[in-house]
């Protein structure tokens, strides 16, 4: 285990299975692939995503499907296990982005070469994943994501409220990677093995934003495969998007710190310009006034506005060149971390025929 990992003994029922056949299925070339489904409250819809998952997919040799209940206090991890799937329990629930990453450190952990992850709501179709992972089996890209918005033939009928919510952060989030993207809240996605081992995420909140920047970050190959979905749930409300005004609050903040970490020089930069524009405005009008008039009275105030904006402004830029020297630092640890996964039996499936089997939770 990982230093700075908080581990808790899981029951007996709620344990990985152990994989026999792990290293016959490694000599043959084929990969494995780990359907990961964050639920919660989800009794009604669970078993029927499950058993939806396809068994045998071109190209992947082992399908697992392991769910992660966020603190459900209904029959959601009971039926799961019926169902055949793995089950990992949170005690109780701490949102969407700590679940996601739950279930990424699990099946980066027991040798998933591709997770596919999937909402337990209902809303997406299982059998839509094969077409999520050809792109990258096929060697085209690092990761996936089902759109519901770049193909106007699959556009499923939701609020309008939503949809525009959709359409803005979609543009807010293109704008910060430089890359298109129509639907970037969309919960069911493919990670290829570098992808996942390349993602650090913070938010706990939802973790959907925060991918792309993290992605596009360093540079790997992001795809959209439109994909018909449920406009709405069957049964329940979103405990994401139930509230747009909290979601939009929250999600924000979220890609504000992840553009402020990546990006440090752009975006102190960009507030700095700002303030020094003002400052010189303040200024410049003082000074006109100075010419004019021949004294600066009764607007002396504009040069305090302005000498203190100014101020403001070179500690933008001082902030700026030390988060550009943080980040810095933060890249090479983060290429430190991913050789290091690379590099680890645990990674991959590589060397884990003998590996017994797992009784504790990562990111408990």
């Amino acid at each position: 285990m990982s230093a700075g990992r908080t581990e808790t003994r899981l029951p007996r029922e709620l344990r990985w299975r152990p994989r026999e056949d792990r290293a016959t299925l490694r000599a043959g070339g084929e990969l494995r692939l780990i359907v990961v489904i964050p639920a919660l409250n989800e009794e009604m819809t669970i078993e029927r995503v499950i058993t939806a998952v396809p068994r045998a997919i071109e190209g992947i040799g082992e399908i697992d499907i392991l769910v992660v209940d966020d603190g459900s206090v209904d029959r959601t991890a009971e039926i799961a296990r019926a169902a055949g799937a793995d089950v990992v329990h949170h005690p109780t629930p701490r949102g969407v982005g700590a679940a996601f990453q739950t279930a990424l450190s699990e099946a980066i952990d027991h040798g998933a070469d591709l997770i596919v992850n999937i909402d337990a709501d209902g809303q997406f179709d299982p059998a839509d994943i094969p077409n999520l992972v050809e792109p990258i089996v096929s060697g085209r890209a690092d990761f996936v994501t089902a759109s519901r918005f770049v193909d106007l033939a699959v556009v499923p009928d939701m609020p309008a409220i939503k949809r525009w919510g959709n359409r803005m952060m979609s543009r807010l989030i293109s704008s910060l990677t430089g890359q298109r993207f129509h639907d970037v809240s969309c919960g069911m996605r493919c990670y290829g093995r570098r992808a996942a081992l390349s993602l650090n995420l913070l938010g706990r909140f939802t973790y959907t934003q925060e991918v792309f920047l993290n992605l596009a970050f360093k540079h790997l190959r992001m795809v959209e495969v439109p994909i018909r979905v449920r406009g709405v749930r069957e049964f329940g409300d979103s405990r994401v998007a139930g509230n747009l005004l909290r979601y939009a609050i929250r999600t924000s903040r979220i890609i504000f710190r992840c553009y402020r970490d990546y990006h440090p020089m752009r975006f102190f930069g960009v507030l700095g310009v700002a303030l020094m524009t003002l400052a010189t405005g303040f200024g410049g009008f003082l000074f006109w006034h100075y010419l004019s008039h021949g004294g600066l009275s009764p607007h002396k105030w504009a040069g305090f506005v302005a000498a203190a904006l100014g101020f403001l402004s070179v500690l933008m830029f001082f902030a700026g060149m030390i988060g550009d020297m943080l980040n810095r630092h933060r890249i090479y640890l983060e290429e430190l971390l991913f050789r290091q996964r690379l590099a680890s039996g645990n990674v991959g499936g590589r060397d884990r025929a003998s590996e017994p089997d797992r009784s504790e939770m990562s990111r408990a």
